[in-house]
């Protein structure tokens, strides 16, 4: 028990936190070098370059999973048809996730990873996303769609982008965030107005979804694409997860129901397939009022296995990356230099230094400086054990 919260406790270090996010940033320039490397490669032999990148990108992308899966240890339960179930990870599919939560995109790829499909996904994203470094320059290799939201200008690009995919040598799911946006009470109370004013019904969990961006998918990977996967998640307890929670490794529980529907079954015609779309997000805002209601989703529970190769790549980096850096903290502080070797202590310690707690961190719930000082640390370790 004692070793468990040590652990616990070490996660919600600062230090830890700054090792994460050095070894996701390294390791995110590192794969872009790689994933630039291979430009020649696409005139030559277009196919092969597209399967690298699908790894590379793999390697950036499922340390967040790895985050969410091992490191904070959140659980996924999934809840669907299990005739549905065998074909996953097995046909190219887009999948609508609501969008009412700040990991919400953590827990989808966590999704695609469960089928191992995480290095193929693919979304609809801002065009501003393609410059940012490691995310976007990796979503840019990997053919990522990227629209400015403003439709004049995007129709035409994004319909060539999405014939591009035609002929993915991988399978692949398209990720689309049809809301556009995430679920505030605010954006919530304006969508509903624009609901009211256009005549359609009102919903209750979701913002309106936009029809534009999933007609034109639907029309463009018709033939591609075999079926949508209608996805509402939510997180037990009524919790509302954060990432800076996943970082803390706070561990939390995501109920994920998915229908499969042929894409046969979506209309041709764009007016149809908007009002398809409507009528679609009726349905999960009654499933999520059935989940307020019962605690759960309807339908059979299945739980698809975590699988190691997320931590297996995280671990990877880490090594290569925090050994270097260790390295580097000790030399400093055997150079023989007093000013570096102090220099080095405070910029550790500050990282383990929890403002609030002071050293607190060290004992349980409750214990304060104050108390330290009264009654002395080893004391307090003591009732602690």
């Amino acid at each position: 028990m004692i070793r468990m919260g040590i652990v616990k406790v070490l996660k919600t270090q600062l230090l830890c936190h700054l090792i994460i996010c050095y070894v996701f940033l390294v390791s995110g320039f590192i794969i872009n070098l790689l994933q630039l490397c291979t430009l020649p490669l696409w005139p030559i032999n277009k196919q092969l370059a597209r399967k690298i990148n699908c790894r590379l990108g793999y390697s950036i992308s499922s340390q967040l999973v790895a985050l969410l899966e091992w490191w904070s240890g959140t659980e996924c339960t999934l809840y669907t048809d299990p005739e549905s179930y065998p074909l996953y990870g097995k046909e190219n599919a887009i999948v609508v996730l609501n969008h009412n939560f700040e990991i919400d995109f953590m827990t989808g790829w966590t999704f695609c990873e469960r089928f191992g499909i995480l290095g193929s996904s693919k979304v609809l994203a801002k065009k501003e996303l393609s410059f940012v470094p490691v995310i976007g320059w990796m979503w840019y290799f990997l053919e990522i769609v990227f629209c400015k939201r403003k439709w004049e200008e995007d129709r035409r690009i994004v319909v060539q982008s999405l014939r591009n995919l035609r002929d993915y040598p991988e399978n692949f799911w398209f990720l689309l965030h049809c809301e556009g946006t995430r679920f505030t009470e605010k954006k919530h109370r304006i969508s509903m107005e624009v609901a009211e004013k256009k005549g359609l019904p009102k919903l209750k969990y979701h913002l309106l979804p936009r029809t534009k961006g999933f007609c034109i998918t639907v029309q463009n990977l018709r033939g591609t694409v075999t079926a949508v996967y209608d996805s509402t998640l939510n997180f037990r307890n009524n919790e509302m997860p954060t990432l800076l929670g996943v970082l803390n490794g706070k561990k939390y529980h995501a109920d994920l129901y998915v229908r499969r529907i042929p894409l046969d079954s979506v209309p041709e015609d764009e007016s149809e397939c908007a009002a398809w779309l409507h009528k679609l997000y009726q349905e999960k805002d009654e499933f999520q009022e059935h989940y307020r209601r019962t605690g759960r989703f309807p339908g059979p529970i299945t739980n698809p296995p975590r699988r190691p190769w997320a931590l297996l790549n995280w671990l990877f980096w880490v090594c290569l990356l925090v050994y270097p850096l260790c390295r580097l903290l000790l030399q400093l502080l055997l150079s023989g230099s007093t000013f570096t070797a102090v220099c080095t202590f405070v910029i550790c310690f500050a990282g383990t230094w929890d403002k609030d707690k002071g050293m607190g961190w060290l004992f349980p719930t409750g214990v304060t400086n104050s108390k330290i000082k009264k009654n002395g640390p080893l004391r307090l370790q003591q009732e602690a054990d």
